[in-house]
């Protein structure tokens, strides 16, 4: 599950229909199972954090002074809030209406039809925009952050909704990943804990040893993609990625139809 989670949080596939299906064929069910799920998003930050470490302290230490780093920091902030928002008042309504397998693989099927028509449109551009995310508008930034809000729909992927939809705005394609990466970071902590606070009775002292493996090695896997990510972004296209998310969405509806796996969470 750790290696999973790691692996599809920052490529644009979604994590989540991924989870849900390992999940289903690893026979593991119950509540335990889906706040581990939380838990172990954590390790995929963790390895955000490792990988830009230069640029995060640099940022953190020119904030009093350099208009470099408190627009950098302004822009992912105000990127944040729009999802931010939408999570906290409609969270009831994501968990107890929006986990079922005709959302999770229309997100899938739709992510995925998006992601041909932004790299149709990329590759009729003769230049991008925004080729740096220190060059990043507050109003670029606003808007990706509105784009991400898709992503609170299960199977959308909220790396994939982010990367597209700047794309989309005239990021090149390292642009929109590198700052899909760093508005990951407020994005899935402000989610996990707001997992972990309603469901925090379920957190047991016991479960301590499984939690910090799956996050362990979520963060390592983690490393590992998005390292392998940035290369590939520098030479190659998201199509494969999109036609990947289409088939997938197809086996959700072929294996919820003929009761295989239980996609409703």
């Amino acid at each position: 599950m750790g290696v999973v989670q790691g692996v599809t949080e920052f490529l644009p596939i979604s994590s989540t229909g991924h989870l849900i299906l390992t999940a289903d064929l690893l026979g593991w069910h119950g509540e335990t199972v889906k706040l581990f799920e939380v838990v172990i998003q954590v390790g995929a930050i963790l390895a955000i954090m490792s990988l830009y470490a230069e640029k995060l302290w640099s940022t953190l230490v020119g904030l009093p002074s350099e208009r470099v780093a408190q627009r950098f920091a302004f822009n992912v902030v105000l990127a944040f809030v729009p999802a931010a928002l939408a999570g906290v008042l409609f969270f009831d309504f994501i968990k107890g209406v929006l986990f079922q397998p005709l959302v999770v693989a229309l997100g899938f099927i739709g992510g995925g039809l998006v992601m041909l028509w932004a790299e149709h449109l990329q590759k009729r551009a003769a230049s991008m925009r925004v080729t740096d995310i220190d060059c990043v508008h507050w109003s670029d930034a606003l808007k990706v952050g509105l784009i991400q809000c898709t992503a609170l729909v299960p199977g959308v992927s909220r790396s994939g909704a982010t990367i597209i939809g700047a794309m989309l705005l005239g990021f090149n394609r390292k642009a929109a990943t590198e700052f899909s990466f760093f508005l990951a970071i407020p994005m899935i902590l402000g989610a996990a804990t707001l997992d972990l606070f309603n469901s925090h009775d379920l957190l047991s002292v016991a479960d301590l040893p499984l939690f910090a493996v799956g996050t362990l090695v979520s963060w390592l896997a983690a490393w590992a993609t998005a390292r392998w990510l940035l290369g590939y972004v520098s030479q190659h296209t998201f199509v494969p990625f999109a036609w990947y998310r289409i088939a997938f969405g197809g086996l959700i509806l072929l294996t919820a139809s003929l009761g295989w796996v239980d996609w409703v969470r």
